[in-house]
């Protein structure tokens, strides 16, 4: 039985109450990763007979060199580097302690076949595909039950080509849900970092069902007008850093989630422990950052800080629906910077009771 949605303790905490205790746990949180970018094995995938011509589909040569350096997992891991060149592929799958390594002239392409994304079953915590009933398409670059995988480089491109599934979604001729761009599932030890994303055809980065994930240093870019492009979607993680990025997107830039209906409710694993800090952005129809609708599981201590937003909608958005239960405790944000933004915090819900709702020191609109 689905249960009303109650906000409990949702704390807007916008001064320097905590910011010590905040400090410390963010320092220790976020740390940089770069003593495990080192790997004693490396391949580039043109020894695996890939071409870097924008055209000849790499879906194999990637399949085949990651087959290949899952020999090396218990023996300190692998890099796959990715040279200078136009990397078409469809989805493909990392495994454990694996270094993603692109050039700073590399840039790996989606394919427009939806044939090379492979329908897999929905998420447990939603039950069916966000946007249709049934499964969903694989994310680009994929990865489930992972230890220690890293998605790196000199700041090389991984480019979705959403501009297709954007047309089939628009026109309602999507069989199944559109896929992320990046997606890991119960994975923990993630780093994502010095990259360019764009054009995904839906979410950009989602790790769902983690713990234990930094993004740092990226940039996510996807016109604003494009459907549903969210930037990073945190989905029933913990202990998760983001910092230091540059998103523009059609929709969110950040959006917390944890399952809906009572899908989420049963699955019962909280968005928790989010840190996010130094993050510049804009887009026209979302939020800077966004608290839901997708909640059911619940959110709770959220840290972010030194955010700058410019000619948006809205900055800070929690959000959800009727019946959709769970709940949102304990959200901290310090140090914001508005320009052009039409509305600095909006909580949209039904049904709820308000406990207590703390905004003291938010900045004003410049």
């Amino acid at each position: 039985m689905k249960r009303s949605f109650s906000l409990v303790d949702v704390l807007l905490v916008l001064a320097f109450c905590g910011h010590i205790a905040w400090t410390v746990k963010a320092s220790s949180q976020c740390k940089q990763a770069l003593s495990r970018e080192i790997r004693p094995h490396s391949v580039a995938i043109t020894e695996f007979g890939a071409v870097g011509d924008g055209v000849t589909l790499n879906t194999k040569a990637f399949q085949n060199a990651i087959f290949y350096l899952n020999s090396f997992s218990d023996k300190g891991g692998a890099k796959l580097f990715v040279p200078a060149g136009r990397w078409l592929t469809g989805s493909f799958d990392l495994i454990s302690h694996l270094t993603l390594w692109l050039d700073k002239d590399a840039v790996i392409l989606g394919s427009n076949n939806p044939d090379d994304w492979p329908v897999v079953d929905p998420l447990p915590s939603y039950g069916r595909g966000v946007e249709l009933p049934g499964g969903r398409h694989r994310s680009l670059i994929y990865g489930r039950n992972l230890t220690d995988v890293i998605i790196t480089g000199d700041n090389g491109t991984i480019d979705g080509q959403g501009s297709v599934w954007w047309n089939w979604f628009q026109r309602k001729t999507l069989d199944y849900t559109r896929p992320h761009l990046v997606e890991l599932m119960n994975s923990t030890g993630v780093v994502i970092s010095n990259l360019t994303f764009l054009n995904s055809p839906f979410w950009t980065i989602h790790p769902v069902y983690c713990s234990h994930v930094i993004v740092q240093n990226v940039t996510i870019l996807a016109p604003l007008d494009s459907p549903n492009t969210d930037g990073i979607n945190p989905d029933s993680s913990n202990d998760v850093c983001i910092e230091d990025c540059y998103i523009s997107t059609g929709d969110d830039l950040i959006a917390i989630k944890s399952g809906w209906d009572e899908y989420g409710i049963s699955f019962a694993r909280p968005s928790t422990n989010i840190i996010i800090r130094r993050l510049i952005g804009h887009n026209r129809n979302g939020s800077g950052i966004a608290i839901g609708s997708e909640m059911s599981g619940g959110v709770s201590e959220v840290y972010a800080e030194n955010l700058y937003f410019f000619y948006s909608s809205t900055a800070i958005t929690i959000k959800t629906a009727r019946g959709r239960g769970g709940y949102v405790r304990n959200i901290y944000i310090l140090n914001v910077t508005l320009v052009g933004v039409d509305t600095a915090i909006r909580v949209s819900m039904e049904l709820l009771t308000y406990s207590r709702i703390l905004c003291h020191g938010f900045p004003r609109n410049l």
